[in-house]
């Protein structure tokens, strides 16, 4: 058994670390920002309640944020996913930028002074880090574990995946600069996942609150793409959220990870690909979908696709990826009694 301490524990990615970590028989502690979110996971877990603290810290951007939960008792590896993913901003800078880039600083700075027990580090990162928004349709760009996004604050006004990006590219910079000036007594993984997709574990209000990653998939069951197919998008990779949780957890059991960015990545995607999937496995749900002579969402010509090589990630963590199949069809069982 592993004492953990994993930030941000009800969102989407965190919930199915949390969820694994308890089923593998770990002792968790983990950080919401509200009582009513520490209630939901609570309920969630009751079964499992003795290897459960939740802890409320309700701004992981405030000086000291996570002082006190860094002294919990025999925290033995810390797993960060606290940070935020939408594009329901107003200022990029303070709601997105800031906030990612203090929680990274603060848990740094708290398992330094208070978790002198800590050995390891991962932090959720993105492909977001990795890639280079230029070279996506480049079929001679290929991304790796050692690839960086070129981009700067320079480039904060040039859209909102743009802001993303930089809060994530600046959030993992600053944990890797932290090693090398700090020393501290622990290591540092970052994983970096492209788009991740699956089924959602943690409490949903509403479909209105779904994860943006899921946010597609939603909306074609939810009838929204009867009219018109969407592009995929620059971006066509992606990875299931069981996989991205499970690098989590391997990586906290592997020595061999320590210091390492891995690059979480299953493959390509398409807009078309997941409706073929649902159109072939939920047929009661053929009046939602487009119909089937409706052009759109095919996936990228070979020389207009960038490629991809994450052998290194594979070696580290001796994973086999999910299907796109298996993700979609776990993903439309899980939200479709709230259609």
């Amino acid at each position: 058994m592993v004492n953990v301490l994993l930030t941000g524990g009800s969102g989407f990615i965190a919930a199915h670390i949390l969820e694994q970590l308890l089923d593998q028989g770990h002792q968790v502690t983990t950080t919401v920002r509200s009582e009513d979110k520490a209630q939901k996971l609570r309920e969630a877990h009751k079964d499992k309640a003795e290897r459960l603290n939740v802890v409320i810290v309700p701004d992981i951007a405030a000086d000291g944020a996570f002082d006190d939960v860094a002294k919990t008792p025999g925290i033995e590896v810390v797993m960060h996913t606290a940070s935020p993913f939408h594009f329901k901003w107003t200022d990029g800078q303070k709601e997105v930028i800031e906030p990612a880039l203090k929680g990274t600083n603060g848990i740094l700075k708290a398992i330094k002074a208070h978790a002198p027990g800590v050995k390891r580090l991962i932090i959720t990162s993105s492909f977001a880090s990795i890639l280079d928004d230029a070279k996506l349709e480049d079929p001679n760009q290929v991304f790796t574990e050692k690839s960086w996004n070129p981009s700067t604050m320079d480039d904060l006004d040039k859209d909102r995946p743009t802001v993303y990006r930089l809060s994530k590219k600046y959030a993992e910079k600053a944990a890797w600069d932290f090693v090398e000036a700090e020393k501290p007594n622990f290591d540092v993984v970052t994983i970096c996942p492209p788009l991740v997709l699956g089924p959602v574990v943690h409490h949903l209000a509403t479909l209105d609150s779904i994860n943006t990653s899921n946010e597609r998939i939603v909306a074609l069951v939810q009838g929204k793409w009867r009219e018109a197919i969407p592009s995929t998008g620059p971006v066509q990779f992606w990875v299931d959220v069981r996989d991205v949780a499970k690098a989590h957890i391997l990586a906290m059991d592997r020595p061999e990870a320590g210091g390492k960015r891995l690059f979480t990545i299953a493959g390509y995607f398409s807009n078309r690909e997941i409706l073929d999937i649902v159109r072939a496995n939920f047929p009661d749900l053929e009046d939602r979908l487009p119909p089937g002579d409706l052009k759109g969402g095919d996936p990228a010509p070979a020389d207009r696709i960038c490629k991809f090589n994450n052998d290194e990630t594979v070696k580290v963590l001796g994973i086999e990826w999910t299907s796109l199949e298996s993700s979609m069809v776990e993903l439309v069982k899980s939200v479709r009694d709230r259609i």
